[in-house]
C-alpha cells in the first residue's frame, strides 16, 4: 500500500480551503434580494397617475420583501430627468422607474434626452391603464367622430382642439386622429390641465381628449359631446361610447399605461422577482380600488408583455412627432 507524500497531503488541503473560500464568497455575492432599501424614483410631480401608484405600491413591496421601500419625485423636462437618472443607476434592483407610456413620446421630441427608453431599461410590468375619450363642445354642433373629420376636411383650420401642453398624452392623440384622418385643426396649448378643462367646458376650444372617468360626468351633463374612447374595447365607465375602430376610425390606440422598469442588465432573478412582487400588489381588491378613484384601470403583464408593447409603441409615436414636427425644445 502506498500513502501520498506529505507535499501532496498539503497540496489537497490548500486546493480544498480555496475551494471552501471561493464557495463563501460566491454565496455572499448572491445573497437573497434586496440587500438595501429600494427607491422608486417619480418622473413627475407628486399627484400624478405614475405617483398615485408609487405611494401604493411602496409600502406593499416593503412588507413583502422586507426592506424599506421610498417614493422620490424627480420631476423636470417632461419626464426625462428622472428616467434618465434611473437608466444610468447601478443595475442590482434597487432603484426602479415607474412612469408611463409618454416617456416614449418625450424622448423623441426633445434632442437633449441622453437615454433610450427601448435598450436602456429592464421592463418589470404593466400596472394600470388610463383611457381617453375624444369630446367636442355641443355649440360646435359635432356629434360623432364621423362629423368632426367631415367638419374639419371642409374647412381645414377652422376648428381648434387644447391640450394641457405640448407633447402631452392628450396632444398626441389627437395629432394621432389628424394623421389617421388626414386632417387639420389647430393646437391650443395650455399650461396644465385645469385651464385646458375649463376653456374646452366653456367652449374657448372646440375639442380634446380628456380622461373617461372625468369626461363621464360632462357628457352626461351636457356639457360636453362624447364622439369615442381611444382604447381597444368600450370602457364601463362609458359603455355607450364607441372606440373608434367602431366608428370605422382605425390605428387610434391611445390608451395610458403606466409600468415599472428597471435599469438594463438588471439579473433577470431580480426582474422576475419583481414582477410577481408589484402584479400581486397591484391584483389586490383594495388597490383597484384606489388606482379607480385615480381613473386608472390595474392591470398587470409580464416583463416580456411590457418589451413587447414598448418595442411596438416607440416607432409609432416617433413617426407622429416626426410627421408633425412635435418638439419639446
Amino acid at each position: 500500500m502506498t500513502f501520498p507524500s506529505l507535499r501532496h497531503s498539503r497540496a489537497c488541503l490548500v486546493a480544498l480551503t480555496a475551494f471552501v473560500l471561493m464557495g463563501a464568497a460566491q454565496a455572499q455575492t448572491a445573497a437573497p434580494y434586496p440587500t438595501q432599501p429600494i427607491k422608486i424614483i417619480v418622473p413627475f410631480t407628486p399627484g400624478t397617475g405614475m405617483d398615485t401608484i408609487a405611494r401604493a405600491v411602496a409600502p406593499r413591496l416593503s412588507e413583502r420583501l422586507g426592506q424599506p421601500v421610498l417614493v422620490q419625485n424627480q420631476a423636470g423636462a417632461s419626464g426625462n430627468i428622472g428616467s434618465d437618472a434611473v437608466a444610468k443607476s447601478v443595475p442590482d434592483g434597487h432603484t426602479l422607474l415607474i412612469t408611463a407610456n409618454t416617456m416614449l413620446m418625450a424622448t423623441q421630441m426633445s434632442a437633449k434626452s441622453s437615454y433610450n427608453p427601448v435598450t436602456d431599461f429592464a421592463p418589470i410590468g404593466m400596472t394600470a391603464y388610463g383611457t381617453l375619450m375624444l369630446v367636442a363642445h355641443p355649440k360646435t354642433g359635432v356629434k360623432s367622430a364621423s362629423d368632426l373629420v367631415r367638419m374639419a376636411k371642409a374647412q381645414p383650420g377652422r376648428l381648434n382642439f387644447g391640450s394641457p401642453g405640448v407633447g402631452t398624452p392628450h396632444h398626441m392623440a389627437m395629432e394621432l386622429f389628424k394623421l389617421e384622418t388626414d386632417t387639420f385643426m389647430l393646437h391650443v396649448p395650455y399650461r396644465g390641465t385645469a385651464g385646458y378643462t375649463q376653456d374646452l367646458l366653456a367652449g374657448e376650444v372646440q375639442a380634446g381628449f380628456l380622461p373617461v372617468h372625468v369626461a363621464a360626468g360632462f357628457v352626461k351633463s351636457g356639457r360636453l359631446v362624447a364622439l369615442a374612447v381611444g382604447s381597444q374595447k368600450r370602457h364601463p365607465v362609458a359603455p355607450e361610447v364607441p372606440t373608434f375602430a367602431e366608428v370605422g376610425i382605425q390605428r387610434i390606440d391611445v390608451d395610458l399605461w403606466y409600468a415599472f422598469y428597471a435599469p438594463s442588465k438588471t439579473p433577470a432573478a431580480v426582474v422576475t422577482r419583481l414582477n410577481a412582487e408589484i402584479s400581486a400588489i397591484i391584483r389586490q381588491n383594495d388597490v383597484k380600488e384606489l388606482l379607480a378613484r385615480a381613473g386608472m384601470d390595474a392591470s398587470t403583464s409580464t416583463p416580456a408583455e411590457l418589451g413587447t408593447l414598448v418595442a411596438k409603441d416607440y416607432p409609432r409615436w416617433g413617426h407622429v412627432i416626426r410627421s408633425k414636427q412635435i418638439s419639446a425644445d
